[in-house]
């Protein structure tokens, strides 16, 4: 038997495996291994610990995180999470399951990402989703490549100048290694300069332009006459948004989109210090066949019953794979999950109700910093929901500083100055209470300039 009786495999088994692949013991296997990247001293591990002991450090360890009030967003809100959602998600059937591709036993599996399609069209107008993207930027990613597979020989995307940062960065660097060319949609009082798309889409050549529904500055962005003019160029209309926004504002396919991305993080994902996340993709029906990734369609068995199939699939290790559009993980599905929960307990009413929360703490926390005289407004009269940017007359890390010694983490600063002043942002979700927001006030009004 082996030494250690939870590994699967006894000293016999190992041996056949060596004799079957020819080897003689198990360094052999290494034997193409350059000596020098072979580690040969023994490790520096710690002795074997008890389950108590080890909790216990994993749990000093944990005490090392502070926890702050978070007034900061820039594409990952601090939503509110129904405890439902971890309860079920943890089930050893969904935590563990693996990509359905047997439909006769996977039908739970299935329908929950059938669910999960569906509320993602509802919440984008759109007519197909798929499930799911990593995260939001890569999404924006693929739907860069998605518009240069629909339009076959052209070479450029636009992006606009008031999408997030970390997503444009992604896009630019998908772009250099597939050979890209990327222009900019420039940014004219806070949004989208419509003459600045035109001007480039005149250049030719675009295959698709990327504009944001919310913007980086949380102003949400007035689209209107961007499609007609992004379609009379024979290009992709793409839609960058914060979902949870979509239950307030206008649709992308309202705005006449064709493709609708972000991250589906505000769905009740916690932050988690930046993961794990979800993206979403979802498009007019016209480009179904482009769409990365996974699509669940729903049909009837031979008895007449309702039941759910993987109707097209773009994985790398099928069939054809070299024409693969994406690799989706397993792992994102379970995100899916979680989003799904969430959308189904919270309803169209709370998800109103959630935006309806921060949009009227938002507006609060500005009018009372404004009222510190220690701001002034970026972008006057520009519309927002739960996220916006001032000036700061004070430097952004002498308010950082206080804040976090506050116990907030808020004031982020965007890399903009305007004089001598810098932009920063601000984030207000349901979960921050009126307190809060006179504590944060507080703080900042003992900042001395």
């Amino acid at each position: 038997m082996s030494t250690f009786p939870y590994f699967p495999h006894t000293e016999e088994d190992v041996r056949r495996m060596l004799e079957k692949v020819g080897v003689g013991d198990l360094t052999s296997l290494y034997g193409d291994v350059p000596a020098e990247f072979l580690r040969t001293q023994p490790y520096d591990l710690p002795s074997a610990k008890s389950e108590e002991e080890v909790l216990s450090i994993f749990e000093d360890l944990g005490k090392k995180n502070v926890p702050l009030k978070v007034f900061v967003g820039q594409g990952s809100y601090d939503h509110y999470t129904p405890s439902v959602i971890p309860y079920l998600t943890q089930r050893s059937e969904f935590l563990t399951a693996y990509t359905p591709y047997q439909a006769e036993i996977s039908q739970g599996t299935l329908r929950y990402i059938f669910e999960y399609q569906s509320m993602i069209c509802s919440l984008t107008g759109m007519d197909v989703s798929n499930a799911s993207m990593y995260d939001g930027p890569t999404a924006a990613a693929e739907a860069m490549m998605m518009g240069l597979a629909c339009t076959r020989k052209k070479t450029r995307v636009l992006l606009s100048r008031t999408l997030l940062p970390h997503v444009t960065a992604v896009v630019e660097n998908y772009a250099r290694f597939h050979g890209v060319a990327i222009g900019y949609v420039e940014c004219e009082d806070g949004v989208s300069s419509i003459q600045s798309m035109k001007d480039e889409l005149a250049v030719g050549d675009v295959a698709a332009v990327i504009l944001p529904s919310v913007n980086r500055f949380g102003i949400i962005e007035d689209l209107e006459g961007f499609a007609d003019a992004i379609h009379e160029a024979k290009a992709l209309a793409v839609q960058y948004c914060d979902p949870s926004a979509l239950a307030v504002l206008r649709s992308p396919a309202e705005w006449g989109m064709d493709v609708a991305v972000g991250d589906g993080q505000p769905l009740g994902i916690p932050l988690s210090w930046g993961g794990p996340y979800v993206g979403f993709m979802a498009c007019r029906k016209d480009y179904v066949r482009k769409l990365p990734g996974r699509i669940v369609g729903q049909t009837t068995d031979k008895e007449g019953r309702r039941c759910f199939v993987l109707t097209l699939q773009a994985r790398e290790q099928h069939i054809r794979r070299e024409k693969a559009t994406s690799n989706i993980c397993s792992n994102e599905s379970l995100m899916a999950l979680w989003v799904t929960i969430y959308l189904s307990v919270m309803g169209p009413e709370g998800m109103r109700k959630v935006n309806t929360l921060s949009y009227g703490g938002a507006h609060c926390l500005k009018d009372k910093l404004l009222c510190t005289g220690l701001f002034e407004e970026a972008f006057p009269g520009k519309p927002f929901l739960k996220e916006f940017t001032l000036l700061s007359k004070v430097p952004s890390e002498t308010l950082q500083k206080a804040l976090l010694e506050g116990g907030f983490f808020a004031a982020l600063p965007l890399g903009i100055k305007v004089g001598d002043k810098e932009m920063v942002s601000f984030t207000v979700t349901e979960r921050r209470t009126g307190e809060e927001i006179d504590s944060l006030v507080e703080v900042i009004k003992n900042v001395k300039p």
